[in-house]
């Protein structure tokens, strides 16, 4: 269900209000701009994911926001955590606004944390549309599994699904095996969540970690209501007050070092992206203003969030501008932390 912005982000709706407010400010060549053509929408994840479900949520309604109402068409576009999309967007696609992408955080953080992504596109250089959420990840157990608290997995193995490399469900197994001392073993490799959830019901798996709470309200809404997967952890910097209430712990405790802590709140801060929407590097600043408007706009309107509602997606957005700012932050971190978070996330 869709969460009010708690008062810690209340200068980021009032951003956002004013960015809407700016659609009654767009010159009337802007309309020109958009009409008769067609927006992709690419989305670095399988159709199905929770990536998926929150960008055709979102494409459903953004099309009233833009001047000339032009088509939004979304597009597939999968692999490598979200990288295959990302490059496409940053050296293929055209530098015209027709085209913008829905990327896992990870991607933002990657040229960051592994030294072989720098090459493939600079993630401060694209051009941030907004985030539709503030994302809570979790570990997860199927019900059947043994694991049935995060203290189980410092005393026992753990079997634990993750997707290739890049993805947030491989990097925090291994994050949280050194920072924490978890006895995971990782099974790398599914495509995406979705055929990690298919390997917990055959017990090939115990479960996963790097999961973000809305994906699996909305892609496994049955196994929360039914208590058919136990909730490990919480890893954010805030705690989920959704998952405070079921007793859920963050993760902070169980890390034994103090280096390791602020290496770690790193690694998580990509969550404050939540769902981050973005365009290509190039982009001229009337497409870019048009679009941050769009998604502001359609972000709070009463309509989407009623369509989030049923789709079972929550909403706390972030303007475009802030996105960016926090990506040109996450750059700026101290060297000896970058360099203990890349340890960290290392198979």
């Amino acid at each position: 269900m869709p969460r009010p912005a708690s008062p810690s982000r209340a200068g980021l709706t009032a951003t956002g209000l004013a960015l809407a407010a700016s659609l009654l400010l767009t010159p009337a060549q802007a309309a020109d701009y958009y009409a008769g053509k067609t927006i992709d929408f690419l989305v670095g994840g399988d159709v199905g994911g929770g990536y998926d479900i929150y960008a055709r949520t979102i494409s459903r309604h953004l099309a009233r926001f833009i001047p000339g109402n032009p088509t939004v068409v979304v597009k597939n576009q999968p692999g490598a955590g979200s990288g295959r999309a990302a490059t496409f967007l940053y050296s293929v696609a055209p530098k015209d606004g027709s085209v913008i992408g829905a990327v896992f955080p990870g991607v933002v953080m990657g040229p960051l944390l592994d030294d072989r992504a720098q090459a493939l596109f600079d993630p401060t250089r694209f051009q941030y549309l907004a985030s539709a959420d503030n994302a809570t990840r979790v570990c997860i157990s199927h019900a059947r599994s043994s694991i049935k608290r995060f203290e189980d997995v410092l005393t026992q193995k753990a079997i634990m699904g993750a997707s290739a490399a890049g993805g947030s469900t491989r990097d925090y197994i291994n994050m949280l095996k050194k920072a924490t001392g978890a006895m995971f073993e990782l099974v790398a490799g599914y495509k995406g969540t979705a055929d990690i959830f298919l390997a917990m019901e055959r017990g090939e798996v115990d479960g996963m970690c790097g999961l973000d709470w809305t994906s699996l309200k909305s892609q496994r809404p049955d196994w929360v209501r039914d208590k058919a997967v136990n909730i490990l952890a919480q890893t954010n910097l805030e705690p989920q007050p959704e998952l405070a209430r079921l007793g859920v712990p963050q993760i902070g405790p169980y890390i034994r070092i103090a280096d390791d802590k602020k290496a770690v709140e790193l690694i998580i801060s990509q969550q404050v992206l939540g769902r981050p929407y973005l365009a290509p590097p190039g982009v001229a600043a009337e497409p870019v203003g048009i679009l941050r408007a769009a998604f502001a706009a359609t972000l709070q309107d009463r309509d989407f969030l009623a369509d989030a509602e049923r789709s079972r997606i929550d909403i706390e957005p972030s303007s475009g501008e802030r996105v960016q700012q926090l990506v040109e932050q996450l750059y700026a971190t101290p060297k000896a932390t970058v360099e203990r978070a890349k340890e960290l996330i290392k198979p």
